[in-house]
């Protein structure tokens, strides 16, 4: 069956129907899914049955997997990480704050797959948010102050020791099992426009929280700048909503969107398992 695609009508994200991923794909079916991928930079799969062998698989039609810092595996598996909460979970919602994933690594991953296995009656949607929408719709007096400034990125704000998943995180009720450590204070320059390596199309990268400093610039300065691009990078017409069912597969492009979760389930389990698509090279 030839796969169907459907936009979502809202600032990116398309629904595809007409396809198994439970089974391999075609090249033919591959190279729609792609083209999708990149045009509407979110992609949601729903009605999907899926082993976490056929995840891992279908993860691999788009590239070798990435690397998950500070989050351990599950049981088995190498590749796939849980995003999950318990119904009386008490800590706070994991990643529910804007970023791009790992943005702080040498290259950073090109795409994140994630797919619904248990999820809740109300809340939990997913925002992403279209930078490339958001870079042409900036107001060139911000645009200029960010032309060709490099940010620092950083894990240390969230997986360092100190940090908001540190070692205070640990003595918590959180169910993931996230590992941080004292690498996570390393650091990575990247510039805060960049083209996307397939389409050309430039794009803001990445956002306060895991930048905490721009190349150059001093501190508070920085930060201010930082904070007038996270107000303008995430305003609600450039967002995207994303309604979870179960069974559904989202994939999004990570050099193209930001994306946050939120909460609103207390009292109900959330279970996802999630893949990385590794990077390339700007």
């Amino acid at each position: 069956m030839k796969v169907q695609i459907k936009a979502t009508g809202q600032a990116c994200g398309a629904v595809i129907e007409g396809v198994d991923l439970s089974e391999p794909l075609h090249a033919e079916q591959v190279r729609a899914i792609r083209e999708a991928w990149l045009e509407n930079l979110v992609l949601s799969f729903p009605g999907q049955q899926l082993s976490d062998d056929d995840l891992e698989r279908f993860s691999q039609y788009f590239g070798p997997f990435g690397d998950d810092p500070f989050i351990a595996p599950v049981a088995g598996r190498k590749h796939i990480i849980a995003v999950q909460r318990k119904a009386d979970e008490t800590a706070p919602v994991f990643a529910e704050s804007w970023h791009t994933d790992w943005s702080f690594q040498a290259v950073p991953p090109d795409g994140t797959c994630l797919y619904s296995l248990i999820v809740p009656p109300k809340g939990g949607d997913t925002l992403f948010a279209n930078q490339h929408l958001a870079l042409q719709q900036m107001p060139d007096s911000l645009r200029q102050r960010i032309a060709e400034r490099c940010g620092i990125h950083t894990a240390k704000a969230a997986y360092a020791p100190d940090g908001a998943y540190g070692e205070q995180d640990q003595a918590s009720d959180r169910s993931m099992d996230i590992r941080p450590s004292s690498e996570a204070v390393a650091t990575q320059l990247h510039p805060l426009i960049r083209k996307h390596p397939e389409t050309g199309k430039p794009a803001l990268f990445g956002c306060l929280g895991y930048i905490l400093g721009v190349d150059g610039m001093a501190d508070d300065e920085a930060f201010e700048l930082l904070a007038e691009l996270h107000t303008w990078q995430t305003r609600e017409e450039f967002q995207y909503r994303h309604r979870w069912e179960p069974g559904t597969l989202l994939m999004w492009d990570n050099r193209s969107v930001l994306h946050m979760a939120t909460g609103g389930y207390d009292g109900h389990d959330r279970l996802l398992h999630r893949t990385t698509i590794a990077g390339s090279r700007f």
